[in-house]
This record gives C-alpha cells, sequence and structure tokens, in this order.
C-alpha cells in the first residue's frame, strides 16, 4: 500500500518544527491509497487557530442532538460536542483507521463520555458510513476536506446521513501556514467548499470565524 501525505510539515527531530510531531490519521484508502490527516489546528504560533470551545458555540448545538464528527482523529473535538448535546444527545466519532477508532474508544472511555460512540467508516465509499440516510442532525467536518481524493462522493456520503433541516458544519485551511496545513496546491478555498455542498443537496447558511488560518462554512440540508 503506498502511503501519501497531502500537507506540509516540518519535521526536526522526530517533532513539528513548530512543536510536538502531530498525531495523522487516515481519512481515505480508495485505489490503495492511505491519506493521512494531522492535528495542527491548535498549534500555538503566528495566531488563534482552531479552538474547540469557541468554534462549536458557532454550532448552535442543543440538548439531544445527534452529532457526527467525520474524521475525527484524535478526539479533538469530542469534549466540547459531548458536554454541548447531553446525556440526551449522541456524538458519532468515525475514523477509517481502525486502531485509531480503537483510540478514540478508549479516549471517550477514560474522560467519562458516556455519549460519544466510534465508528469505523470509509468517507468516499457509497453506504460506508454505517449510519442511516436521515440520521443525524448535525454533521462535522474539521480539517479533513483537503485531504479527501473523491471530495464530490465523500460529500454526497456524509450528506446522506444528515436529516433534512440538519446542519453540516466544514472548517478548513484558508493557506498553506508556515509549514502547517495543506500544500499550497491542495488548499480548498471557501468557494469551492460551498460549491461541493450546493452540489450535494446543501444550502449554504452562514460564515462564522475559525481562527486566524481557517474558515468555517454552515450549511442546511435541503
Amino acid at each position: 500500500m503506498r502511503l501519501t501525505c497531502n500537507f506540509v510539515l516540518n519535521h526536526q527531530n522526530g517533532c513539528g518544527a513548530f512543536g510536538p510531531a502531530p498525531v495523522l490519521h487516515i481519512i481515505s484508502q480508495k485505489h490503495s491509497e492511505t491519506v493521512y490527516n494531522t492535528n495542527t489546528m491548535n498549534t500555538p504560533i503566528g495566531g488563534r487557530f482552531v479552538i474547540p470551545d469557541v468554534v462549536a458555540s458557532h454550532f448552535h448545538l442543543r440538548e439531544g442532538d445527534l452529532v457526527a464528527d467525520f474524521g475525527a482523529g484524535s478526539g479533538f473535538f469530542l469534549k466540547t460536542l459531548s458536554k454541548a448535546v447531553g446525556s440526551n444527545g449522541r456524538v458519532t466519532a468515525c475514523e477509517i483507521q481502525k486502531v485509531l477508532v480503537e483510540k478514540l474508544a478508549e479516549q471517550a472511555r477514560l474522560w467519562g463520555l458516556g455519549n460519544v460512540y466510534t465508528l469505523w467508516c470509509d468517507l468516499e465509499e457509497p453506504n460506508g458510513i454505517k449510519i442511516n440516510t436521515g440520521e443525524l442532525d448535525v454533521a462535522i467536518l474539521v480539517n479533513t476536506l483537503f485531504l479527501i481524493e473523491d471530495k464530490p462522493n465523500a460529500i454526497k456520503e456524509m450528506g446522506r446521513t444528515v436529516r433534512s433541516g440538519g446542519k453540516f458544519f466544514i472548517i478548513d485551511w484558508t493557506e498553506s501556514f508556515s509549514g502547517l496545513g495543506p500544500a499550497p496546491d491542495h488548499v480548498i478555498t471557501a468557494t469551492d467548499a460551498t460549491h461541493l455542498m450546493e452540489s450535494n443537496g446543501f444550502v449554504f447558511d452562514r460564515e462564522f470565524p475559525a481562527g486566524d488560518h481557517h474558515y468555517g462554512l454552515a450549511f442546511r440540508k435541503i
């Protein structure tokens, strides 16, 4: 299996040039390739990066909401999402790398997040997400869109799981910044992300602040 990494990261003695080496997670294994994601969003350099409690305040989550975090990685948003939906809600952390699914489950257990469930999934395959059609109130895709190879099919499959009137939030890099995030030719602009969503049954709702080097977009399912 050929491993591919569609991001830029400077390394020095096994660590990122600007701090500890990030956690990597696979978001696609299509066509015998493995694509990794990297949680560099909270690296404290050059301005404010994504802060879960701050960013999630723009999601307007409600008690009892059913939420999926697609490409959950190391669980960066899980505590925040779990608290927001409460004991009557559910957060599904979706990952393709099975070892990470197991680690996410253990992390949720250690944190006492009884409303967090983990799920192996392939975002790019039809029915690759074992969530019922129209089941979710909210879908979240953080720092992952730029890594997905087959973006239209992935958006279609993720969108399938969201109910009519449900919400879909995308956070991604506005630029390739100081050796972090995507390579310049892999940056997905907010305009491109909006076009993808509008081509797959969603309408643009609003933009929200997501840090100095990321955009935040809110969509609603038709």
